[in-house]
């Protein structure tokens, strides 16, 4: 079996890795090292390789055949890799060459979580996927690009390219696809820190995911509201805060998802009073900026907003770490919020920031911003193995469409008739223009356009909803965003019509 492994190129089977190896010497690992072919070909390019391999036969062969100084030989395998972890190294690059495929398709979210934890920020992680048909008499397991694909969004990876290759045995009925994935790095440090709060931190509940995931969607749609102090951080409103948290805690709570170990229902949860119980009758998407509410919810929803508040405060705000560290990522302080003493609740910047404020890291703060598309999976997939885990304690099992429905992003549905019927009662009392033409509109030649496009936002908030001429909107103006000048130009047609209507 070595002589056939040494008789192929190493450059060749590994084509489509070779753009991306690091400028010598970096550390790679390479597991199931097999005959030491790759070890060898990655050493004389001036890297330094740990080569593991669990056939102590084939170990032994390797060595004979590439006795490197700059190769060191451990007995491992996967899922777990103790003795690599044991080492307390980390790797520019990680290589499993032909080996995936020997891993049990039930062990594999596990091994693959083990290898990214490996990774330097920006390190490469490479696998050569087999396709075909198993060799009889191996260990051999179906393997395929989607699964991949799969694990890759959950561990925050980007892929950075998968390609086919021919079986370079010349067997008809196996090819192969070579993938190349990173570990982000915005060489800010933030993303190496995020996966730690993700996936390494220690976590007694929810709520550290809970606590990053609500800033992560004010992140994602309330840029406005962050506030610079200083050049190195932001903040913004432990109300706002609070509100994401309400708003992904609902459908949870709601689905009797467990947050906690202990957790059945909402027993133990510090933020599930009167309040909470109180907005029961409220969609998870009236948790938002600009919601307007009257009498007992009202009340409901300000009291529920500050247990939220001072349990962000008190628990995850102030344990979730940097690591090695006592001292908190993300501090809140909290002001002295007393009872509402108004019969209707406006959810706005005054009122949320009213609650006290969030420190973020200004690196940390865009990079949420920026990498949402791969933080956001990363997120999900961790809080849905924490219930899934907590389930299991309790002796329960979960449906795995219920937690993927409950952990969505709900937002508001695309509804204009609101606005529509104001419209109609402009005109009833006046003349109405189109906002960007200036023609005037009548009930035969009227669209409701979203400001910023739906597209862009899916905000059904009435500011954003301005009277167009079809035509203009339909064909001029369409999924756009409206440019300053636009703007400019419409503004008090704009004014006019958010006056009146």
């Amino acid at each position: 079996m070595a002589a056939q492994y040494e008789a192929l190129d190493p450059a060749q089977i590994h084509e489509a890795v070779v753009p991306h190896l690091p400028a010598a010497p970096a550390a790679i690992l390479d597991v199931g090292a097999g005959s030491g072919r790759d070890a060898a070909w990655l050493a004389a390019l001036g890297h330094t390789v740990l080569a593991v391999e669990p056939s102590a036969t084939m170990r032994e062969e390797a060595q004979r055949r590439h006795p490197d100084a700059r190769i060191t030989w451990l007995t491992d395998s996967l899922p777990s890799l103790e003795a690599v972890y044991r080492l307390g190294a980390a790797f520019d690059v990680i290589l499993l060459s032909a080996v995936w495929m020997h891993v049990a398709p039930a062990e594999r979210a596990r091994a693959f979580r083990k290898l990214v934890t490996l990774l330097k920020p920006g390190g490469i992680l490479a696998l050569s996927l087999r396709l075909g048909p198993p060799v009889s008499g191996r260990d051999m397991h179906p393997v395929d690009i989607a699964e991949v694909e799969a694990l890759t969004r959950r561990q925050g990876l980007v892929m950075v390219t998968a390609e086919a290759a021919p079986d370079r045995l010349g067997r008809s009925k196996v090819t192969w696809v070579q993938v190349v994935l990173r570990l982000p790095d915005d060489g800010t440090e933030a993303l190496p820190l995020l996966r730690h709060v993700i996936l390494n931190d220690a976590k007694a509940a929810t709520y550290k995911l809970g606590l990053l995931r609500a800033v992560a969607r004010a992140a994602d749609g309330a840029q406005g509201l962050a506030r610079f102090a200083g050049d190195t951080t932001v903040t913004i409103p432990l109300g706002l805060i609070a509100l994401n948290w309400l708003r992904l805690y609902k459908p949870l709570i709601e689905a009797g998802l467990p947050q906690t170990p202990s957790n059945w229902g909402t027993k133990g949860l510090g933020f599930i009073k009167d309040g909470w119980h109180g907005i029961k009758d409220m969609a998870a998407t009236d948790l938002r900026v600009g919601t307007q509410v009257t009498g007992v919810r009202a009340a409901a929803l300000h009291a529920a907003l500050g247990d939220a508040a001072a349990t962000i405060a008190r628990m995850p705000a102030t344990y979730m770490t940097y690591p090695g560290s006592e001292t908190p990522i993300l501090p809140a302080t909290r002001a002295r919020v007393g009872g509402l003493g108004a019969e209707t609740l406006v959810v706005d910047s005054n009122y949320l920031w009213s609650f006290g404020e969030l420190q973020v890291p200004l690196h940390l703060w865009r990079a949420l911003a920026r990498h949402d598309a791969w933080i956001e999976p990363a997120l999900v997939y961790e809080w849905t193995r924490l219930m899934e885990g907590y389930a299991r304690k309790q002796h329960r099992n979960l449906d795995p469409g219920q937690i993927a429905r409950a952990m969505r992003w709900h937002e508001p549905d695309r509804d204009v008739a609101f606005a529509r019927r104001a419209a109609a009662e402009v005109m009833a009392s006046g003349k109405l223009l189109c906002v960007w033409s200036g023609r005037r509109l009548s009930e035969s030649f009227l669209d409701i356009d979203h400001c910023l496009p739906w597209a862009a936002w899916p905000c059904d908030d009435l500011w954003n909803l301005l009277p167009a001429h079809p035509q203009i909107n339909r064909h001029s103006k369409r999924d756009r965003l409206p440019s300053a000048e636009a703007l400019e130009a419409s503004q008090e047609r704009i004014f006019d019509w958010w006056q009146r209507a």
